[in-house]
């Protein structure tokens, strides 16, 4: 894996576990320690991909087949990385996303079904060895997270499945947590703000630590 002079952050998680939140106390951490630190998302962070961020969370009576969905989601993430995540890490930027790869792992595989070895394909025809540095996984129980939702007003395509949708998704993410446990890294997000902020200070902690930077 090409080294980059920057680091790539991602948070991860199923629908209402405060990744919104949890981005912005991160950036703060990060920015901080005097990094420059650039913020974005998926799909999305470009103007291309965030038009496909549009087709993709829009309500639609016609049916969207779900390699359609994973392959939309991989334009627009290739469009993101070699746009903006890439070059950001090139000039020595800590970029932080809510969401990446592991997303269509938990969405398009779990959620939807596919085979994790054809989104595998996908991730090495467009990513290569591209990963992330840090993934914080922010888990809570779908109930909870579904019951968050209902609270930020009207819901997206993504966020009108049946509930076993999300629990799949949420095993996925917790599968792939287990595989990777170096880089994935599972916060409980079912407490208080501020008790969800200190596991994350923690994790970020021992993560800067191990890139010899000064401590949170």
């Amino acid at each position: 894996m090409k080294h980059y002079k920057g680091v790539f952050i991602t948070l991860e998680g199923s629908e209402g576990v405060g990744k919104t939140s949890s981005l912005k106390f991160v950036e703060q951490q990060i920015t901080a320690l005097g990094h420059d630190v650039v913020t974005t998302r998926e799909p999305g962070g470009t103007e291309l991909a965030e038009q496909i961020r549009g087709i993709l969370l829009a309500e639609r009576q016609e049916p969207v087949e779900s390699k359609t969905e994973l392959l939309m989601m991989f334009a627009a993430r290739y469009q993101h990385v070699t746009q903006v995540i890439k070059p950001a890490l090139e000039r020595g930027q800590w970029v932080i996303c809510d969401r990446f790869v592991d997303a269509s792992y938990a969405y398009q595989g779990g959620g939807r079904g596919i085979q994790v070895a054809q989104i595998e394909q996908l991730e090495h025809w467009c990513l290569e060895d591209f990963k992330p540095d840090l993934t914080l996984l922010l888990d809570m129980s779908v109930e909870e997270g579904l019951e968050r939702t209902k609270k930020r007003g009207k819901a997206d395509r993504f966020e009108t499945e049946q509930l076993a949708f999300y629990e799949n998704i949420r095993t996925a993410y917790l599968n792939r947590a287990k595989k990777d446990p170096q880089r994935m890294k599972i916060i409980d997000a079912a407490p208080s703000m501020q008790q969800v902020q200190k596991s994350i200070q923690q994790q970020l902690k021992s993560f800067v630590e191990s890139y010899a930077t000064p401590d949170l």
